[in-house]
Order: C-alpha cells, then structure tokens, then sequence
C-alpha cells in the first residue's frame, strides 16, 4: 500500500511540475510580446514626432507664403496702380 500511495504522489508531484513549466512557458511568452509591444510603440512615436515635426515646418512655410500672398492681395486691391508697375506688368483692359 505505500508503494501506491509513493507512485501516487510522484505522479502528483510531476503533474504539478508539468503544470509549473506551463505557466512559467506562458509568462515568458506574454512578457516577451509585452516587451515587442513596448519597442514597436516606442518606434512609432519616435517615427510620428520625426513626421508630425517635418509636417509642422511645411505648414509654418505655407503659412508664412500665405500671410505674404494676402499682404500683396490687400496691397494690389488698395493701389492697384501701384502694384502693376512695382511688378512690371502691363495693365490689361480687363484689369480696372
């Protein structure tokens, strides 16, 4: 009876040991897809803040050539005299 009750017991014992190597497999399998996880968003927010800095410094140029095209508009608009012989353009019969 107490072989059985041995065989019993190293049977429990390497279910339990069995069980231990799963968990620990598993652990080790979410915390490495954690890990590429955490390197693929530090990635993309260092490759959106290289983009989103590039786009800002095109929109700041835009604006700045915008800001001038309205400041020569508003000036044509005002003398338009003035602007069509600072520019050296003849004066169309179309243009008032």
């Amino acid at each position: 009876m107490a072989r059985a009750g041995g065989i019993t017991n190293a049977v429990s014992v390497g279910i339990a040991v069995q069980a231990d190597w799963e968990n620990r497999e598993f652990i080790s399998n979410i915390s490495l897809n954690v890990r590429r996880l955490f390197d693929f968003l530090v990635q993309f927010e260092s490759t959106t803040k290289d983009k989103l800095a590039k786009l800002n410094e095109k929109m700041d140029t835009l604006e700045r050539c915008l800001e001038m095209l309205e400041v020569q508009v508003s000036n044509a608009t005002a003398n338009p005299g003035n602007f069509w012989r600072q520019k050296g353009i003849k004066k169309h019969l179309w243009i008032s």
